[in-house]
């Protein structure tokens, strides 16, 4: 096998999990309407390798909204099983964006069910149920403003200012199906909503627990330490300023705008060099 192909096996293993394969088979070959297009905004931000980028950032903007970050800390396990976590986030973008409606809306369901399961008290004393639809629309904020951002800045392809739009409008009609109300369906009302949200967030001991497990100690092997550090680094730059201080992370804007973003790019571009098959020979 030559190298591209065994680094590209590589990354797909980590993030789809052995049920990888036949997910994808089930999500590409299955026939049935799909609810959006290949060419549609939400196909071009999903498929993109930005979303390891964005992917972290969002894990570590959602950490500070303290009660949705308690129902992570308390019941998902992603610090003792982090790949699971994602493999199951991983699947649940690609059903939904990807798959046939009748999938998508089984893969619905099912996270819907597992939300009712999830209630608790945060260590301030409130009670938190994870099909709130508050906490819903943060999570769900908080993930698309941070694909969005690694796009813009990492794509591809990025979107004109109407396909940021359409992208916005698109990711809310999964939002509402999962519960979340008031869902943002553009750029403006996006950030009005994280403007909104910013009173309620705080530097949590959790939240800060999961940026050094995100940042400083991650779930990754030895050999993949320095690849995964240029993306950690590129997320952590791609968020704004006033999250920097309550996760204790440093503002270096011009590293930022120099080393970490060309680390960022590097590290995109071999992701995407190795999850897309090489062009077959020209016939003759």
């Amino acid at each position: 096998m030559d190298p591209r192909a065994r680094l590209g096996e590589l990354i797909f293993a980590r993030v789809a999990g052995d049920d990888g394969p036949a997910h994808r088979d089930r999500i590409h070959l299955a026939e049935g309407p799909r609810r959006f297009g290949p060419d549609s905004a939400i196909a071009q931000v999903h498929g993109d390798a930005s979303m390891f980028i964005g992917g972290i950032r969002a894990l570590l903007l959602q950490s500070l909204h303290p009660l949705a970050m308690a129902a992570v800390d308390q019941h998902s396990g992603f610090r003792g099983d982090p790949w699971g976590r994602l493999q199951r986030t991983s699947h649940f973008l690609a059903t939904t964006t990807f798959g046939t409606e009748a999938d998508a809306d089984r893969m619905v369901r099912a996270v819907r069910a597992v939300h009712d399961t999830i209630t608790g008290t945060a260590p301030d004393g409130r009670r938190y149920a994870a099909s709130d639809p508050h906490l819903l629309r943060w999570v769900h904020v908080a993930e698309v403003d941070s694909f969005l951002r690694a796009h813009d800045r990492y794509g591809a392809r990025p979107l004109d200012p109407a396909g940021r739009d359409q992208y916005v409008a698109e990711a809310a009609v999964v939002a509402r199906q999962l519960g979340a109300e008031q869902v943002p369906e553009s750029v403006a009302e996006l950030e009005q909503a994280l403007a909104d949200y910013r009173p309620e967030l705080q530097s949590t001991p959790a939240a800060r627990r999961t940026a050094r497990f995100l940042l400083v100690n991650p779930p990754v092997p030895l050999p993949l330490r320095a690849p995964y550090a240029l993306l950690a680094g590129a997320a952590v730059g791609l968020l704004p300023r006033w999250a920097r201080l309550p996760l204790r992370l440093p503002w270096l804007p011009v590293t930022e705008s120099t080393a970490i973003r060309l680390g960022g790019e590097t590290a995109v571009r071999t992701i995407r060099w190795a999850m897309t098959p090489p062009a077959s020979p020209s016939a003759g």
